[in-house]
């Protein structure tokens, strides 16, 4: 395994062990099965582990939280995965058509080679087992790059894969950017990246310059629709969840809300009631998660205190007082009211525990502001009218969506994830995280007699007749 430390020849020089080993002996189904089972062993048996190392890289992280958004999402893609994959590995049946008859088709997915993953901080195990699952189900070998931002968590990932896999069929780098981005330069045969668009731009340049096809989780603005029909009681709840959850630090939580002016006042009242019962002194506040470090919450500070020069009124959703001594980087959950298009709450991607809650006139306006930016990771729609939800998902292009609820989609092994766009391009979860990490390989097999006997030059004569025959016969 590679140390913090490692040097660009070194990366290489892993990079083409992991090659030499796949070229060597293709991963078997039971092999694939083997691992899988064996991760899923050696995981569930260091949860305890995973949640102290991403809560000190954190400051601080619900345990529950780690529990529910890391351990209980990767068991269950290990566990659906082993089920589904015979059925997934199977040959597709095709039609040859008549044209080519005798002859059959079928479509093999093999696997491509050495994958590169790149995972980010925020949830920095489900991020980097989620597309290593998938990789090791498809049949390759895997290169992982956890997050310098998440050391600690990192050491646990190398650990735990050290332990599961030999070295020569995962291998795990650590290291910062300037490691990032030689490995970004390798000639894998596909570069799974999560993390920020602006990131994603980099990581994608590099990886063209070898050809190599990219998935790309990115972010963005995510927007949570309230209809005029929602039920506002069960809306605050939900979207109090979604934006809260691991204090707004995730890519599909609601990064904005729209809802009517009439009721907005209401929606930012009950809100702040369910901030209030769910994080307070009382109940020790353990389950409030921290900022990751003192960059994301000065960035987080920032936008804050652009809100207030700009004159937007910003309503703390829970009593800073409330909050515990001893604990760094707590940032309030705050509501900003009405900002501005340009203001950087509405600009750029929050990933913390700010919700900009903003009017509108018209359900069509609302649906005009979101068509018009950058097609958001997630959406969330909420209402009890079906034809106001019709109108949403009719109109809006998004790389998942939410129909009363948020995060959800994210959970479904039966549904794709992934974004389009700013947000995103590829998929990945259950049988689409396998497809991306497979070639679908088409094979044609001929039988006798064959056409391309007939069907040669000179064409003269007959040649000539069936020539003329197929082209009129489609």
């Amino acid at each position: 395994m590679l140390k913090p430390n490692d040097s660009q020849p070194d990366l290489r020089a892993t990079f083409d062990t992991l090659r030499a080993a796949w070229l060597e002996t293709r991963p078997s189904y039971a092999q694939r099965v083997d691992d899988l089972k064996r991760l899923q062993r050696a995981f569930g048996q260091r949860l305890d582990e995973m949640i102290e190392a991403i809560s000190a890289d954190f400051g601080h992280r619900s345990r529950h939280e780690s529990l529910l958004g890391e351990g209980s999402v990767v068991l269950s893609e290990i566990k659906h995965t082993q089920r589904m994959l015979k059925s997934w590995m199977k040959p597709e049946r095709r039609s040859a058509g008549w044209k080519l008859l005798p002859a059959s088709a079928e479509i093999r997915h093999v696997p491509l080679g050495v994958v590169g993953i790149i995972a980010p901080w925020n949830y920095p195990v489900n991020l980097a087992l989620a597309p290593l699952v998938a990789a090791i189900a498809a049949g390759n070998h895997v290169f992982l790059k956890p997050s310098e931002h998440t050391p600690r968590t990192a050491a646990f990932l190398q650990s735990l894969l050290a332990e599961v896999f030999p070295p020569a069929r995962v291998a795990v780098a650590q290291g910062g950017t300037e490691l990032s981005a030689a490995f970004s330069e390798l000639p894998f045969d596909h570069l799974f990246f999560t993390g920020s668009t602006a990131v994603g731009r980099k990581v994608m340049a590099a990886a063209a310059r070898n050809l190599t096809p990219v998935t790309l989780e990115l972010g963005g603005k995510s927007p949570a629709i309230v209809a005029p029909s929602a039920n506002l009681e069960r809306t605050a709840r939900r979207i109090a969840t979604g934006k809260f959850f691991n204090a707004g630090q995730t890519c599909i939580a609601p990064d904005y809300v729209l809802v009517p002016q009439q009721k907005r006042d209401e929606l930012v009242r009950l809100v702040k009631q369910e901030v209030s019962a769910r994080y307070n002194a009382r109940q020790g506040f353990d389950d409030y998660t921290s900022i990751v470090n003192d960059g994301q919450f000065a960035r987080l500070s920032g936008l804050l205190d652009d809100a207030a020069v700009r004159g937007h009124e910003r309503v703390p959703l829970l009593d800073i007082a409330t909050l515990p001594a001893g604990r760094e980087r707590l940032l309030a959950p705050t509501a900003v009211l009405d900002p501005a298009p340009d203001s950087a709450v509405m600009r750029d991607e929050i990933f913390g525990p700010i919700l900009p809650i903003v009017g509108y006139a018209s359900l069509d306006q609302a649906i005009a502001y979101v068509v018009e930016r950058d097609r958001p990771l997630a959406l969330y729609c909420f209402g009890d009218d079906k034809a106001e939800i019709e109108t949403m998902l009719s109109r809006i292009v998004a790389g998942g969506v939410c129909v009363n609820d948020t995060l959800y989609q994210f959970a479904c092994a039966n549904l794709p994830f992934g974004g389009v766009g700013a947000s995103g391009m590829g998929h990945y979860h259950g049988r689409e995280g396998f497809l991306t990490f497979s070639k679908a390989m088409p094979v044609l097999r001929k039988y006798e007699p064959s056409a391309s006997d007939l069907i040669r030059p000179p064409y003269k004569g007959l040649t000539d007749w069936l020539v003329r025959l197929v082209t009129k016969l489609h």
